[in-house]
């Protein structure tokens, strides 16, 4: 069935996946460009592409801007009056295109496959019992949810609920940093690695960090855990960065001595420690951008995005640390994206319920407010 395929995105309400019809499937490549070009430049003021930094060159090259989490999402939040945003990305990125958007904008996700297993180590439920626990020996007010723009719309719901926020690798410094405003503890969820590594940065004692694991009893932890804990951790990863380890950079230290190693903070807190400098994508791209020609760089983060800045920096030398995909991002391909454009509007479409979309607002605006 080709039309109508509308994916509302609570996780209790998804009920329709992305079925690329065959008519598409077996197209070639100068055909899916050429009618891609077309119908973007018969259509230009109606929509428009965002794409993140870890597509597929083919899909960047559609993209009329090209980013991190927080970029594109500061991106939608400025484009009220435009019709279509065709986000190129993962599902969370689509959602929070759709929160942030204006009511004039309907927002379109080339393949509703494309998720993120970070953003689907917790989910609402866990979280809510977890909260449940922790608030049972300290008040909610002296606790603030941080969740990772890597999490679905009911968690970003969640943080808008109970005075929190969201954060993107971006400014995860900066959200912490608020969060110990408002109170005296955070509660960071999914990415266990980001919150080490942004914890370790503000100089948060290690034995007032704890994890909680939601498959253990009380996440793992004793009641005087909690109490001595000033940041709760939930125990999520990206398998993306995860891939990474410190042998690694040994091995590239030995090969390229005079290289400098940058890597992802949702890399593992061994991995980051022994990096010259970890950042986001957003700060990878700038580092390689205002590197001096002849540099070598090494990079820690999905190899989409190495092999780009690799083509577009030949006078630099731009390596991978090491190989690491992420499929789900390379899900989406000019055959999805020629039938997004095919049936503008009819299929793809993403919908956060109203509830939801209210308090995730919240959250979200509090993220781009923090830069």
């Amino acid at each position: 069935m080709e039309h109508n395929q509308t994916l509302v995105l609570n996780r209790n309400l998804k009920s329709v996946k992305n079925i690329l019809p065959d008519k598409y499937r077996g197209l070639g490549q100068k055909e899916l460009e050429d009618r891609i070009k077309e119908i973007k430049d018969r259509k230009n003021d109606d929509i428009i592409i965002l794409g993140h930094h870890y597509q597929r060159k083919e899909i960047i090259r559609f993209s009329d801007y090209v980013g991190d989490s927080y970029y594109l999402s500061e991106t939608a939040a400025k484009k009220e009056n435009v019709h279509y945003i065709i986000f190129c990305g993962v599902d969370f990125m689509a959602e929070s295109a759709y929160i942030l958007s204006g009511s004039f904008t309907t927002v379109l996700h080339p393949d509703t496959s494309a998720s993120c297993p970070l953003a689907n180590m917790v989910d609402t439920e866990n979280v809510k019992n977890a909260w449940k626990e922790i608030t049972s020996i300290i008040p909610s007010k002296y606790i603030i949810p941080i969740a990772y723009i890597n999490s679905d719309s009911e968690l970003k719901a969640f943080c808008g609920k109970n005075q929190g926020v969201i954060c993107t690798s971006s400014n995860a410094v900066n959200a912490m940093k608020w969060g110990f405003k408002k109170g005296e503890k955070i509660f960071f969820f999914p990415d266990e690695n980001l919150g080490r590594n942004t914890a370790n940065k503000l100089g948060v004692d290690r034995d007032r960090v704890i994890i909680w694991d939601p498959d253990k009893p009380f996440g793992g932890n004793s009641k005087s855990d909690v109490n001595r804990a000033s940041v709760i951790l939930w125990k999520g990863f990206c398998h993306v960065h995860t891939w990474f380890k410190p042998s690694h950079i040994e091995q590239m230290r030995i090969k390229y001595p005079n290289g400098v190693i940058i890597v992802h903070p949702e890399c593992y807190e061994d991995v980051v420690n022994k990096a010259d400098y970890d950042g986001s994508t957003s700060f990878i791209v700038k580092y390689v951008d205002e590197a001096k020609d002849g540099s070598t760089i090494i990079i820690g983060t999905e190899i989409n995005l190495i092999r780009r800045l690799a083509d577009q920096y030949p006078n630099k030398r731009i390596l991978p640390l090491a190989r690491s995909l992420c499929p789900n991002m390379w899900k989406i391909s000019l055959n999805d994206l020629l039938w997004t454009l095919d049936y503008l509007g009819e299929v793809n479409k993403i919908i956060v319920p109203d509830e939801i979309k209210e308090n995730a607002l919240i959250s979200l605006k509090r993220m781009l407010e923090l830069k």
